[in-house]
C-alpha cells in the first residue's frame, strides 16, 4: 500500500499532540501512519496530524465511520451496553495503535433514562495517557459521536477526568500484546 499521498482538497486537521486545528492545503504531501477507527494519522513536513473520517476522500481513502453497533435497542428501548462498548473500541489515540478501552482509558460507562419515552443518555468517564495531551477533546468527541450511533442513545457525554491517574497497568492483556509489553 502506498503510504505517501497528496491532498486532493483543503482539509481541516488536528495537530498532534497540541490538539490545535490547522488547515492543510490541497497539494500538501502527506504520509499515512495510522488508519484505525475511521480516522487518519498523517505526517507532513510540518508535523503530525489527525484527519477525520469524513475527509478520507482528500487522501484517496474511503470515508467510513466503523459502525459495530448494528444491534437493535433492547426490548425496553434502551441501548445495548455491549454495543456501546463495541463502539468505544473503535476509538483510537492517533499516536497509539490500541483502542481507548484496551488502553484502559475508559473508566466508566453509564446509561440513564431520559424523560422522553425510550430515550436514553450515555455518560462516559475517560482519561488520557498524559494530562498535557491536547488531543483529549478530539478523542472525547470521536467517542461521543460513535456512542450516538448506538440504537436507543439519544444523547451522550464523554467527560475527561484525571482521577485516578492513568498508568500502564490499566492496559488490557490484548492491548499489552499489541504494544509488545508482554
Amino acid at each position: 500500500m502506498n503510504r505517501e499521498r497528496t491532498l486532493a482538497r483543503d482539509v481541516t486537521a488536528t495537530q498532534i499532540p497540541s490538539g490545535d486545528k490547522q488547515l492543510l492545503a490541497s497539494g500538501t504531501l502527506i504520509t499515512l501512519h495510522q488508519t484505525l477507527g475511521g480516522s487518519f494519522t498523517v505526517q507532513t513536513d510540518f508535523g503530525l496530524f489527525r484527519i477525520d473520517s469524513r475527509d478520507g476522500d482528500a487522501l484517496g481513502e474511503k470515508s467510513e465511520v466503523p459502525v459495530s453497533a448494528q444491534a437493535a435497542a433492547l426490548a425496553d428501548g434502551s441501548p445495548d451496553p455491549e454495543a456501546i462498548w463495541s463502539q468505544l473500541r473503535t476509538v483510537f489515540d492517533p499516536e497509539i495503535p490500541v483502542n481507548i478501552v484496551d488502553l484502559g482509558l475508559v473508566y466508566s460507562m453509564d446509561i440513564a433514562p431520559l424523560p422522553e419515552p425510550k430515550a436514553f443518555k450515555v455518560d462516559v468517564a475517560m482519561t488520557l495517557t498524559a494530562p498535557g495531551c491536547g488531543m483529549g477533546p478530539a478523542i472525547a468527541e470521536d467517542a461521543r459521536g460513535k456512542v450516538l450511533l448506538v440504537p436507543g442513545v439519544a444523547t451522550a457525554e464523554v467527560r475527561i477526568t484525571w482521577d485516578p491517574p492513568w498508568n500502564q497497568s490499566m492496559i488490557s492483556e490484548e492491548g499489552k500484546m499489541k504494544l509488545g509489553l508482554i
